[in-house]
């Protein structure tokens, strides 16, 4: 292969995308990813060369900062295709190939930019260009085939570059790839919607674009892009590009055939038609049980994939712009936009108070005390993000070898799906070993415990741990609401102790609530969120202090909900009563799920830490004492109730509320406890509340952050006086 040198495309006369340039003047700060273009010979059997111009998206970052769609790039996309369809129709070129820089193919729209078009008009020309720019991919167009290399992510906006393109590699290596437009407020507005389920099925379409973004905005990789037919051809990392380019002369010359097993057409196709239907009532389900009516942009996906089953593209095209002009325009695409962009990416990745990673300790060993659940959960991450040796141990060999056995297990999922090698497999179980001595511990650089959740247990635990580990080793907690500072107190060290809160599941959930007591030395503090970083968490610091921010957070809205029903007032409407918000579960589904006993045991640490605001219900200890899992049970047409054998169990009062009534009291509530929890100065400020509250218990993207949402229904200023953001 020979390949010209990459430049800047020329400006092509006469642009159709010249009526975009006042849209593009209103983002002079956007961070352009610039269509470079080079030329490659592919040389073939007889002489039979290709001519392929490949299309390299680059924003001239490092490889760490992605690549994003604004409106100068889409214009310069635009302009730099228009110039090789001049190049393909003078006989210059064979086919034009798409792919970015390393490890990212396009990982979206950019989001700053996309959500300061205020105006209906500007987000229409949005709309507008990506579909201009995207149909120059199409073969019919372009007059020679196109090609999209999936090196590296590809979300939102950059798989629809893919998908427009006649043909697609992918890369094993490849991970982030996915439609999560219904999560952050938007359809996939520039072809996707109608091109997806046409190469996938239905099926998965309606996976990649309602069930994984509404489910922790979950993407796939490139293997399983691959098997859902979205590419053509599977490459490794080393190789890719070349790889694809070869692949790509090759069917160019005619000698590979292209079959996709998975590819409809609904509109020849009752059969197709049929499935297409059935998906969408499905993900409509999905939609009613995670969102409800809270969040539009689901809905308004499902909509325009409902029309797409009897639409031409074009038809689709207009639905398309139709929907994304008015979805950015709703508060709740500018809420997710804060909550994604401000909180999860910006300062999620900064946290505040953090000090210099330089001040880190080196951890090459990890203990965990404890063989349980929890236990295994962080012995298998661990091993598998840090790459560390990691020794568990408990108080007899039997439960340390079913915590062992947990680990295999679920290294044998990882392995079953795709997800890991089997040498990663291998190494992952080699670095996790168990003992019931705590003797092993001795070389360990760091040493976390998970267990029973009793003060005076874990004081014994770090006593005993003092005694083995050596000077340096950090002695961490993974409480979920008592006092690391009373952990530590007995301790010769105690400034070598943290709180390192992890939430479960472990390997799933994404926050790490980082304690720092107040002898805590600022290298342990380094070295935890230098670890936290490692394995892929979002940390925040927290100061210490009872049960610190989600569950803090979290009881009190719980126990509001369970004040109301002890009340009297019936358990559908005050467990109903949050529903209008979409957020992940009830609060009589989560109490089940954490389970009874665990909960009210946080609520008598809370109340005795802050009295009569957190609520401990004689119902609920009932329930626990007659060995009551939760408050529902299902009914046989697939419904919840109260049985008549748990009512009996429990006692009410005469002051039933109104849904609208629970809401309101759950509301003044929350603002009145984070507002304390902010002048306690448990955290930085209220966007950390945010973010703990995104992160640790699923409070929905859509509602932007639950202080701003507390502001916006005037809960702030009922409860406080003020606002958490008075500018805002």
């Amino acid at each position: 292969m020979t390949t010209a040198p990459e430049s800047l495309p020329a400006p092509t006369p006469s642009s159709r995308f010249d009526r975009f340039a006042g849209l593009a003047a209103q983002v002079p700060d956007e961070t352009v990813t610039h269509s470079l273009v080079s030329e490659v010979v592919v040389p073939g059997p007889g002489g039979r060369e290709v001519t392929i111009a490949l299309v390299t998206l680059d924003n001239g970052l490092d490889h760490t900062k992605p690549t994003t769609l604004g409106p100068n790039t889409l214009v310069e996309l635009g302009r730099a295709l228009e110039g090789l369809r001049e190049r393909a129709a003078a006989g210059g070129i064979d086919a034009v190939a798409v792919t970015g820089k390393p490890h990212f193919l396009v990982a979206g729209a950019d989001l700053s930019t996309v959500s300061t078009l205020r105006d209906p008009a500007s987000g229409e020309q949005m709309a507008r260009l990506g579909h201009a720019a995207y149909d120059l991919l199409a073969a019919g167009t372009m007059g020679v085939p196109t090609f999209a290399f999936i090196n590296g992510v590809a979300l939102g906006g950059g798989l629809e570059i893919a998908l427009a393109c006649t043909y697609r590699t992918v890369s094993t290596g490849a991970q982030g790839i996915g439609l999560p437009e219904a999560f952050i407020g938007l359809i996939p507005g520039w072809g996707g919607v109608w091109r997806l389920p046409r190469l996938t099925g239905p099926e998965a379409a309606m996976k990649a674009m309602i069930e994984n973004p509404l489910n922790g905005n979950r993407t796939i990789g490139g293997r399983e892009a691959f098997e859902l037919g979205i590419g053509d051809a599977l490459f490794e990392p080393a190789d890719f590009l070349e790889s694809s380019l070869a692949w790509a002369a090759s069917v160019v010359r005619g000698e590979t055939a292209v079959e996709r097993a998975h590819a409809v057409e609904p509109r020849t196709d009752p059969a197709a038609a049929e499935r297409w239907a059935a998906a969408a009532q499905a993900a409509r389900g999905t939609v009613a049980a995670k969102v409800g009516e809270a969040a539009p942009a689901p809905a308004a996906v499902l909509d325009v994939f409902e029309a797409g089953a009897s639409a031409t593209q074009e038809e689709s095209a207009e639905l398309e712009v139709a929907a994304l002009t008015g979805l950015m325009q709703t508060p709740q695409f500018r809420d997710t936009v804060y909550a994604f962009l401000d909180l999860v990416q910006k300062r999620g990745k900064r946290p505040a108070g953090a000090p210099d990673a330089g001040l880190a300790r080196p951890v090459t060993k990890i203990g965990v005390v404890g063989a349980g659940l929890m236990a295994s959960q962080l012995a298998l991450l661990f091993a598998r993000q840090l790459k560390v040796p990691v020794v568990m141990t408990d108080v007899d060999q039997e439960r340390v070898d079913k915590g062992i056995a947990y680990v295999h297990g679920e290294v044998e999922k990882l392995l079953a799906k795709g997800r890991i090698s089997r040498d990663a497999a291998n190494r992952t179980r080699a670095l996790v070993t168990g003992s019931a001595s705590k003797a092993e511990f001795a070389e360990a650089d760091f040493v976390i415990e998970a267990v029973f959740e009793d003060l005076a247990v874990k004081k014994a635990v770090f006593a005993e741990l003092e005694a083995i580990v050596k000077p340096e080793c950090i002695l961490a907690t993974n409480t979920s609401s008592l006092s690391v500072a009373a952990m530590a107190e007995d301790l010769a060290h105690p400034e070598r102790v943290v709180g390192f809160h992890f939430f479960n599941p472990v390997a799933v959930m994404p926050l790490l609530e980082i304690v720092r007591a107040p002898r805590t030395e600022d290298s342990v503090l380094a070295t935890a969120f230098v670890l936290a970083k490692g394995l892929k968490k979002t940390a925040v610091l927290v100061k210490d202090s009872a049960a610190f921010v989600v569950n803090r957070v979290l009881l009190r809205l719980m126990g509001e909900v369970t004040a109301a029903f002890d009340e009297g007032t019936p358990a559908e409407v005050a467990d109903g009563a949050l529903r209008p918000l979409g957020l992940p579960m009830s609060p009589f589904t989560l109490a089940a799920m954490v389970g009874l006993p665990v909960a009210q045991h946080v609520s008598e640490s809370l109340h005795a830490a802050f009295g009569g605001r957190f609520h401990v219900s004689a119902n609920q200890q009932a329930l626990i004492d007659a060995g009551v899992k939760g408050i529902w049970a299902p009914t046989p047409e697939g419904g919840q109730e109260v049985p008549a054998t748990t009512l009996a169990l429990l006692e009410f009062g005469h002051r039933p509320s109104t849904a609208e009534q629970v809401r309101t009291r759950c509301e003044d509530a929350l603002a009145e406890e984070i507002g304390l929890l902010l002048s306690e100065g448990v955290v930085a400020g209220p966007e950390d509340v945010d973010l703990c509250m995104i992160l640790g218990a699923g409070w929905p993207m859509h509602l932007g952050g639950i202080t701003p949402y507390l502001d916006r229904v005037g809960a702030s200023q009922r409860a406080n006086g003020r606002l958490f953001h008075p500018g805002r």
